[in-house]
């Protein structure tokens, strides 16, 4: 468990760092997003700005929620924990029962025209409950069945149900994010060496009763195998990547985005910007992940008090996830799962709740009084 603790003054307005960061990712994303989009848009809906607009129209109630929630005591989140997670839980089983199917996943609640994406929601209600349930236990964690099991069960229960829609994307960051924040908690290495080899045992299962998955993984390691099917979508993410070299082919010269990459403003909208903004434009986003991160780590650290570090770790833990398991997918380092580009992709749900835990995020930084 990280030891360190604030001794400084807090500040009242947070990390501006983190806000700094965040509201360039976003402003950036509103660009891609239209620049990826404005194809698609124009074909489908006979509107080039279809996607932008929305985008900017959530980004808008996003950042709203993130400036409520920083102003929102932390610890009110600890003694709301339980309902979070109930309500998380019933979320995901009532997606199983009356949810809309989009792209062969039933992961969507219909609203009206809108569609509210329950695993989303679960995330963060997750994070909170386990760093609720690992504070409680500090003393516990060493111990298999009482530190690491409760835990690690409720993150697998999540996950079965997410599976089940099914989102293997959703599934994969959280239990990302549960691991870390169980390292953070302190629990013992061996606990998560077994809990390795379990899992990969799991993913064999599942492989082996979803046959598309096995699929997903013979275009993974050889997408050229399958240009037309599978390996399609790979294949159009390392021809932009490739396309762009080092300076990129300019902001809005996308070859690709001419039908080419399915859906290119949603889980591969890093390979348009690799293709229009090069290596230089992939690294310096990059970068400002890395400074989220980092800022975040911070918050963490000097957190008041073990809710709080554990809970600062958690959301951390979540948007790093996100960000790696995207960026593998787009570049072919991993097989495709389905997942967001934090900030950046289009996407109402996500980008809502990302914002609504980095605005809780803010608020330890508050309490905090980290280090400039």
């Amino acid at each position: 468990m990280f030891q360190t603790r604030a001794t400084s003054t807090p500040r009242q307005a947070g990390d501006l760092a983190i806000v700094g960061v965040i509201l360039v990712l976003l402003s950036f994303g509103i660009t891609m997003v239209h620049s990826a989009s404005s194809v698609v848009s124009a074909t489908r809906f006979g509107d080039p700005f279809y996607f932008s607009k929305r985008q900017l129209i959530w980004a808008i109630i996003g950042v709203l929620c993130m400036f409520w929630f920083s102003r929102i005591d932390y610890h009110v989140w600890r003694k709301h924990a339980p309902k979070l997670a109930v309500a998380s839980f019933a979320m995901l089983v009532l997606v199983l029962i009356v949810g809309v199917n989009r792209g062969g996943s039933k992961a969507w609640l219909g609203i009206g025209s809108l569609g509210i994406q329950p695993s989303e929601f679960a995330k963060l209600g997750l994070v909170v409950f386990l760093a609720h349930l690992l504070a409680e236990s500090a003393d516990r964690m060493h111990s298999f069945w009482r530190g690491f099991v409760p835990p690690m069960g409720l993150a697998l229960v999540a996950v079965g149900l997410i599976m089940l829609e099914p989102d293997l994307g959703q599934s994969v960051v959280i239990m990302g994010t549960t691991v870390i924040m169980l390292f953070a908690a302190g629990t013992r290495m061996s606990h998560l060496g077994a809990l390795f080899g379990v899992g990969m045992l799991g993913f064999g299962g599942l492989v082996a009763v979803a046959p598309y998955r096995m699929d997903r993984i013979a275009a993974f390691i050889d997408p050229w195998k399958y240009p037309l099917g599978k390996g399609y979508q790979i294949i159009q993410s390392l021809y932009a990547l490739g396309s762009g070299g080092i300076l990129g082919l300019g902001l809005g010269n996308s070859r690709q985005k001419f039908l080419y990459l399915p859906e290119p403003q949603t889980d591969f909208i890093f390979s348009i910007i690799g293709e229009e903004l090069g290596l230089l434009g992939g690294i310096c986003v990059l970068l400002l992940f890395a400074v989220l991160v980092w800022r975040g780590i911070r918050t963490a650290i000097y957190a008041p008090d073990e809710f709080g570090t554990l809970l600062g770790v958690g959301i951390t833990g979540m948007i790093a996830v996100q960000v790696l398991i995207n960026i593998g997918v787009v570049t072919g380092s991993i097989p495709a799962t389905g997942i967001t580009l934090p900030f950046i992709s289009y996407g109402g749900s996500s980008l809502t709740l990302l914002l609504s835990g980095v605005g809780i995020l803010l608020n330890i930084s508050k309490q905090a009084g980290v280090v400039r």
